[in-house]
């Protein structure tokens, strides 16, 4: 393996690994690093392989406490927001993407941090709303999580259920962005043969995750995680302006 596998294997490590003990962070945490290795095309289905596969072992871990009620609609909406993701992928330049996702990065964090008491969202547009943005994003960026998490915060979800939920949506969005990147010519053999060389980091950690959180408290990994996806969002913004 040389140092470059060895860099993709140990980010799919990292990101597997603060996902099972925080309840997200796969996709932020992968797009964070994987595009300075692979490039954004070639990540964005190759973390979609890898958070699909954790989020189906997280989903049976959860599965009593999952709400489906709760994001059947966000699913929905994901559904259209899916596809014009993958489009805009395809067909916007890479300085582009990386800029946005840059924003993202940086953007959601400071959001987490600061961890606002928001509104109830009630009403029957913002489900459809949020849920479309998060089907952008993740067609886009793979990075579905903040508008989620944004509407589990207003909808006061409690702790099990927000993991719960968030693993739900997490997996059926991930199969509908893998079907989607199917269908686009973007799960290529370079994509499956990386997948396939990741699975032992994906093995490594989730059991990792899930034994530490035993010891480790969430909520205080949680804000290292975020104080860092500023960093790398900010770097990432610098390597496309410098």
């Amino acid at each position: 393996m040389d140092l470059n596998s060895f860099g993709v294997v140990f980010t799919i490590f990292l990101a597997i690994f603060t996902q099972s003990l925080t309840g997200f962070g796969t996709g932020l945490v992968s797009m964070a690093l994987l595009p300075a290795l692979v490039g954004i095309r070639e990540s964005a289905p190759l973390v979609a392989l890898t958070a699909g596969t954790l989020e189906l072992a997280l989903v049976i871990r959860y599965r009593d406490t999952l709400n489906v009620q709760s994001v059947w609609r966000l699913l929905l909406a994901a559904l259209v927001g899916i596809p014009l993701g993958i489009v805009l992928l395809r067909n916007l330049d890479e300085r582009v993407v990386l800029t946005f996702l840059g924003i993202i990065l940086v953007g959601y964090p400071v959001y987490a941090l600061f961890n606002p008491h928001l509104p109830k969202l009630d009403g029957r547009p913002w489900p459809y709303l949020f849920g479309f943005v998060a089907g952008l994003l993740g067609g886009a960026y793979n990075t579905s999580g903040p508008p989620v998490i944004i509407y589990g915060d207003s909808h006061r979800w409690s702790p099990a259920e927000f993991k719960a939920n968030l693993q739900g949506f997490f997996l059926l969005n991930d199969a509908l962005v893998i079907a989607s990147h199917a269908l686009n010519g973007n799960l290529t053999s370079w994509v499956w043969q990386t997948y396939l060389m990741t699975i032992p980091g994906i093995a490594f950690g989730m059991i990792g995750g899930l034994a530490l959180s035993r010891f480790i408290n969430p909520a205080t990994f949680r804000k290292i995680v975020l104080a860092l996806l500023i960093v790398l969002g900010l770097r990432m913004i610098a390597s496309v302006l410098i």
